[in-house]
């Protein structure tokens, strides 16, 4: 039988491993946490799709909606695919138990979001993500996948044949619970490990799992990641905490206001206009108010109960009656592990899917809604082709010499300071508007400490559930991606979708209505 193994357990990863299954895959899921705590659950909005063209919606504008908000990015086949698509997997999800909610005649309830023609964003309350989540976990277990948690994936096993192409046989992870390091052999391997927007730290909304683990390890393996620079930051995260309040906010009617209690932006354009618009108000020395409150309590209760808890519960604040404190924080992340029309990499039998990689159908800036119906869409076609590869190679590498390296690192440098010092310099000069001196400044920074790696130790040498080399690990991946992101931004010399530049307002077609295409050494080039 066929093996094919997933790295991931989010949504992409989970029906990846559903459609494998179904295609006669023997499958192996593994995972650095538990499938439960994946940033999915943060997908709160809804998912995209067309289910009726009554209302004078069309699968054809939400293809025009999409390209709209990628800025001439996207790969407009892709797009296509995508949204013709849409239906189906909404279908599917309805079939395999996903809660939505339901209109009065108990048709899939659906929403308007920012960016969107109409409402096409079906939903479930303001829990979409996590309820379509659980959904696939119960699924896989139904289906008897093997799911292993608590394995971090170190490197992708790979050889060459006699033409000197190179092919994916399985993969190395640190167990965290005995600290041995183990090898997995496929046919296949998805990577499914999501974003990384966790690079700005305490600015983003994501958890502090989206460290870029997948994309760095495929660079090293030898794949190319393309649209690094692409960094959406989402309009509505709590002040002080970063924790994100769901675009369903404004969609269900919820006003942005300034100190001064003027709305200054239309709260339904793209997520980067909006987050523009509120930077330059914050830049005036305003501060920043979601209001929910002429909504009402009983519809705050019904169709925004999680909105509500996390305000009350990370603000101290009850936005029934008062005004919900915001600011942008990074959030999603559109470039990725560069991918094929069939998910596919360089590497035969390495694929990719989700947040991690770059399936061009969301170029310089992501419609919301997009997100959770990319990983259902591409999820069920990569685990089909991953399911139908059948290469076999034999080769193994000594990872636990890595490991042994990195305990015997100096401790002088605290690593946890360098990563919140990290954070802290991609806010603000990688973050919503950009200069070519401030991301030179923050590159040589970045360069200086990946040089000082070796004087950043270990406090805890032992080999079970040792947190801190993960940590580690986690940080010295993000890392290289930084580096890369900040190359990508610095020859990007225009500003488009997310990435603004202050010394190049416009947008230049003639030389970047194109992918920037990054390979681990910073060499960059740009494809159409």
């Amino acid at each position: 039988m066929k093996s094919v193994i997933i790295i991931g357990a989010g949504g992409a990863g989970l029906v990846a491993a559903l459609s494998a299954k179904e295609s006669g895959a023997k499958v192996t899921v593994i995972t650095k946490e538990y499938p439960t705590r994946s940033q999915t659950c943060m997908a709160q909005g809804g998912i995209n799709a067309v289910l009726s063209e009554d209302g004078g919606d069309s699968i054809e504008i939400h293809v025009q909606n999409t390209l709209k908000s990628a800025a001439g990015l996207a790969d407009e086949n892709a797009v296509r695919y995508m949204c013709q698509e849409a239906p189906h997997a909404v279908a599917w999800l309805d079939s395999i138990g996903v809660g939505f909610s339901r209109t009065n005649e108990s048709r899939i309830a659906q929403r308007k979001l920012g960016g969107a023609y109409a409402p096409r964003a079906c939903y479930a309350q303001d829990y979409t993500g996590l309820k379509i989540l659980h959904t696939l976990y119960d699924r896989c277990l139904a289906e008897g996948i093997e799911i292993l948690n608590e394995r971090y994936l170190l490197e992708f096993l790979t050889c060459k044949d006699a033409q000197e192409k190179i092919f994916v046989y399985g993969v190395s992870v640190l167990n965290k619970r005995s600290g041995e390091v183990q090898t997995y052999e496929a046919q296949s391997v998805i990577v499914a490990t999501g974003g990384y927007s966790r690079i700005y730290h305490n600015y983003s909304t994501n958890s502090s799992s989206s460290t870029g683990d997948g994309i760095a390890t495929a660079l090293r393996a030898g794949v190319k990641a393309s649209d690094l620079e692409f960094v959406q930051f989402h309009p509505t995260a709590l002040k002080n905490s970063s924790i994100l309040i769901s675009e369903s906010a404004r969609g269900a009617g919820g006003y942005i206001l300034n100190s001064k209690g003027e709305r200054f932006v239309n709260e339904l354009l793209p997520r980067d206009e909006v987050s523009k618009a509120i930077d330059d108000e914050i830049a005036k020395g305003e501060d920043i108010f979601l209001d929910i409150r002429h909504l009402g309590l009983e519809f705050i209760e019904k169709e925004l109960p999680q909105e509500a808890k996390l305000a009350k519960l990370y603000e101290n604040i009850d936005p029934a009656r008062e005004l919900i404190p915001i600011k942008p924080a990074a959030h999603y992340t559109m470039g990725g592990i560069d991918v094929d029309e069939n998910s596919s990499t360089c590497i035969a039998g390495l694929y990719a899917v989700g947040e991690c990689a770059n399936h061009r159908v969301h170029g310089a800036n992501r419609l919301g809604g997009n997100s959770l119906l990319e990983l259902v869409v591409f999820g069920r076609q990569v685990g089909k082709n991953a399911a139908e590869h059948a290469k076999s190679s034999d080769e193994n590498l000594d990872l636990q010499e890595q490991i042994t390296e990195i305990k015997e690192y100096t401790n002088e440098i605290n690593f946890y300071e360098k990563q919140k010092f990290l954070g802290d310099l991609f806010y603000k000069n990688v973050g919503i508007k950009r200069d070519k001196t401030a991301l030179q400044n923050v590159l040589n920074e970045v360069q200086e400490i990946r040089n000082i790696l070796p004087k950043m130790g270990l406090d805890d040498k032992t080999k079970i559930y040792n947190t801190n080399l993960i940590e580690f690990l986690e940080f010295k991946n993000m890392l290289e991606l930084a580096e890369l992101i900040i190359i990508s931004a610095i020859n990007r010399q225009e500003s488009r979708g997310a990435h603004f530049r202050v010394d190049f307002p416009a947008a230049d077609n003639e030389k970047f209505k194109a992918h920037s295409i990054i390979d681990k050494n910073g060499a960059i080039c740009y494809e159409d």
